[in-house]
């Protein structure tokens, strides 16, 4: 794990994170960005987080072997199947450096976390 970080800003996150790591974040940044308007991002438990209405849409952390997404339980349940292959807590998953990203899989839990926020408020 990498050592706290003192940014302020997603952007400043960003450029404080390796090169092979920093690609990747702004891929899974531009994502969350193209998937809605009302997205707003800040630094929080000292990671990049972005908030759609108000609520926890999304989070991600650079790791030493991998990029952490943290997309919440209910997201992690919604795409169980399409997860087994990645290492999963309750809440988060770990893409290994050394492979791809999913991005058309991101791309879903985002827009899945985006629809419960609309239907369910959470």
């Amino acid at each position: 794990m990498y050592k706290k970080t003192l940014a302020t800003t997603v952007d400043q996150y960003i450029e404080q994170t390796p090169d092979v790591q920093r690609l990747r974040l702004k891929s899974i940044r531009q994502l969350i960005h193209n998937s809605s308007s009302d997205i707003q991002e800040k630094i929080s438990y000292d990671m990049p987080a972005f908030v759609y209405k108000g609520k926890p849409l999304v989070y991600f952390a650079a790791q030493t072997k991998h990029i952490g997404l943290y997309a919440l339980p209910e997201a992690n349940i919604e795409f169980s199947n399409e997860l087994k292959q990645y290492k999963t807590g309750k809440g988060s998953i770990q893409f290994l450096n050394k492979e791809d990203l999913p991005l058309d899989l991101i791309k879903q839990i985002i827009d899945f976390r985006i629809h419960l926020i609309d239907k369910l408020g959470v």
